[in-house]
């Protein structure tokens, strides 16, 4: 069943409109019809069995008729990435988006081969948010994750979180394979944990230490080198079995 996502706040038995792309694919990519069944989420993140029960032109109108249960993890994981090379971050925002992440910050950091200039910001992140949607909707998501970018790395210090890890890959040479299951057992639920990773080239001792002085913990995710793509869906996998199937 197709998800869709308003801005509008409504509750059980009311009605919402579509409009826009979300109309345009109701009607015209999937060629819904009325009283056929398709699923909303409101403005509070509440999704709903909803019946189509009006065609316009350019928008649809949809009864509210039964809550769904959320789809969200219990504590809120934002994907903290130094910009990847060509079309990495799509991958990650997407696939990052299937696996429950609230969140996405890419930053220019000092290994990182890529640059993202500013004239050419807004058109990324409006690519890279249509990707999140696209994945929140085929995901059954409750949420549409944010995806911003910040310039650098002390920026990224202050972004608001409740704990903060940096997947470090000499952690894991060096056996560490303790801190990221401690950090996810001391996570409460709607706490938020910010993760960050290096792009391809890793992170700088330098950026290391300027994370650990910023009360970020290093954690090793495993005794295997993992690319830039893959390192944040291992973490969102492995948090994922911690707090959803453990």
């Amino acid at each position: 069943m197709q998800r869709y996502f308003t801005t509008q706040t409504a509750q059980l038995g009311q009605t919402v409109t579509l409009e826009g792309e979300a109309a345009h694919h109701l009607q015209r990519v999937m060629r819904g019809q009325l009283d056929d069944q398709v699923e909303i989420v409101t403005a509070n993140q509440q999704a709903y069995r909803a019946k189509v029960t009006a065609l316009q032109t350019t928008t649809v109108s949809l009864q509210l008729q039964a809550a769904l249960p959320s789809t969200e993890m219990s504590r809120r994981v934002l994907i903290a990435c130094g910009i990847p090379k060509k079309t990495k971050a799509d991958w990650i925002v997407q696939k990052g988006t299937e696996l429950g992440a609230a969140g996405f910050i890419f930053f220019a950091s000092q290994y990182g081969i890529a640059k993202w200039p500013p004239q050419r910001q807004a058109k990324k992140l409006t690519r890279l948010r249509k990707i999140a949607l696209e994945a929140a909707r085929q995901a059954h998501r409750n949420i549409v994750p944010t995806v911003n970018i910040v310039a650098n790395l002390t920026a990224l210090c202050q972004q608001v979180k409740d704990i903060g890890i940096v997947a470090y890959e000499e952690s894991g040479k060096q056996g560490e394979h303790a801190a990221l299951v401690q950090t996810a057992q001391q996570l409460r639920s709607r706490q938020t944990l910010l993760a960050v990773f290096g792009p391809e080239g890793g992170l700088a001792p330098a950026e290391v230490l300027q994370l650990r002085q910023a009360a970020f913990v290093p954690a090793g995710l495993g005794p295997r080198i993992l690319r830039a793509e893959t390192a944040p869906l291992y973490l969102l996998s492995a948090l994922s079995t911690l707090w959803e199937l453990c």
